[in-house]
């Protein structure tokens, strides 16, 4: 226990010592809320105005509540998958660059230090995240407020999941690294690509059915519809209270996937969770697997 912690912490500070990955990691969610803000704030308050039937009244407050919301969600479901690649690249920079040789000839076991690795990159993630939240909400206060302490508690339970989801998938995609040149060509796939699979940059709903029965089967797919939902639930509370009628709101919230389907059968938050827990524990086997195959290696 003693040498995992002081491993972990050594991840850690090598982490927040490399002022580039860092400043990196904290400032791409920024710059992510200042460009979803200025070019698409006004396209999601159209189309939510848009839905509104005509001759009902909706302040100006509930639709900015809405639209800054849905800026909220759609950046942190991209920035707990991206940050935790980035967080978990030292893997690999130890690999390259040498402190992993070091680490081989010491009397500390191989699964110990992966599990190293694997701690280091949810807490270093959990903190860049953490402060990504704390900006969000400082915008959505500036937009319109309507959370209570529930649902920033909500927020948070869905960051930690999703942090461990991606610390989880980015050790198994990272173990099997082993240059600089395979590192950007994933980081490079992943901060791209990421955001249009998950469902962040564009609903899934907007896809074709095909495409979209194949976005059902990938986890990140229901990650981003859960912090979707906890992000737009007071405000779509208000929504209704305002005389919207609930059949407008529910078609509001399958636009922006807040409702899924698997094949028509219609997917609950609870077993949302389930999906993610599965994802997580899936991934963590496979990454224990990849460990033993290299010891026997």
């Amino acid at each position: 226990m003693k040498k995992l912690l002081i491993l972990t912490l050594r991840n850690i500070k090598a982490y927040f010592s490399d002022k580039s990955i860092f400043l990196t990691s904290l400032v791409t969610p920024a710059i992510l809320l200042v460009l979803y803000a200025t070019f698409l704030g006004n396209i999601f308050e159209e189309t939510f105005t848009g839905a509104i039937p005509a001759g009902l009244e909706v302040s100006d407050k509930i639709i900015k509540a809405l639209v800054s919301g849905e800026i909220l969600a759609s950046l942190l479901a991209v920035s707990c998958i991206t940050v935790s690649f980035t967080s978990n690249l030292l893997m690999v920079t130890d690999k390259v660059n040498g402190p992993a040789k070091d680490l081989n000839v010491s009397p500390v076991s191989n699964s110990t230090k992966s599990l190293a690795y694997f701690l280091a990159s949810f807490f270093s993630t959990i903190i860049v995240n953490i402060v990504a939240l704390a900006l969000c909400l400082f915008y959505t206060s500036t937009q319109g407020w309507f959370y209570d302490a529930t649902d920033i508690l909500l927020l948070l339970g869905d960051i930690v999941l999703l942090t461990l989801f991606g610390c989880a998938l980015s050790s198994v995609i990272n173990f099997l690294l082993k240059s600089q040149g395979q590192v950007s060509a994933v980081s490079t796939i992943i901060s791209a690509g990421y955001g249009f699979i998950c469902g962040a940059y564009m609903p899934i709903a907007s896809f074709s059915i095909t495409l979209q029965k194949v976005l059902s089967f990938l986890p990140g797919t229901y990650g981003t519809s859960m912090i979707k939902n906890h992000a737009l639930s007071a405000p779509f509370n208000e929504l209704t209270n305002s005389g919207v009628p609930i059949e407008v709101v529910n078609e509001i919230k399958a636009s922006l996937d807040c409702s899924l389907s698997f094949f028509g059968h219609d997917v609950s938050m609870s077993v949302m969770y389930l999906i993610m827990i599965i994802a997580i524990v899936a991934l963590l086997v496979v990454f224990i697997i990849e460990n033993k195959c290299k010891r026997r290696a």
